[in-house]
């Protein structure tokens, strides 16, 4: 909320949409970061392990998620954006916060983003299980 808030007073970002409807899409978003994380240190020895995910997983989501334009991009580039949590992430709050779209149209980014972290949380279950047995 703090951060949205500084956003709209601070750097003074209009947004077109719902400061609630943000705010979900936000929770949801840090909800599917926290569980690919997770999954992500399941797999890891070390922090500096850990660390080496990082140019390999969340590079590649920051660049293809539609951040920067990939209208000129390869058809390539397009498919592959599809397979990252951030794409929907980002598409569902470019929707609110710059078309000022409602929760209708971004339900399915919405649900996309769910999905991923229900997905995440269960691959930590099964890591974690395997981890403990060993």
């Amino acid at each position: 909320i703090v951060i949205q808030l500084f956003m709209m007073y601070g750097l003074d970002v209009i947004m077109k949409g719902s400061f609630w409807l943000v705010l979900l899409i936000n929770l949801i978003l840090a909800g599917q970061s926290l569980a690919l994380g997770t999954l992500l240190s399941s797999f890891a020895r070390n922090e500096f392990q850990l660390f080496q995910f990082i140019p390999i997983v969340i590079v590649p989501q920051i660049l293809f998620s539609g951040m920067f334009d990939l209208s000129e991009a390869p058809q390539w580039v397009n498919v592959l954006s599809k397979i990252f949590p951030l794409t929907y992430g980002a598409g569902a709050l470019k929707d609110v916060m710059i078309r000022g779209l409602g929760i209708e149209e971004v339900l399915p980014e919405i649900l996309i983003l769910v999905g991923y972290a229900l997905v995440f949380l269960v691959l930590n279950t099964l890591a974690l299980k395997k981890y403990r047995r060993t």
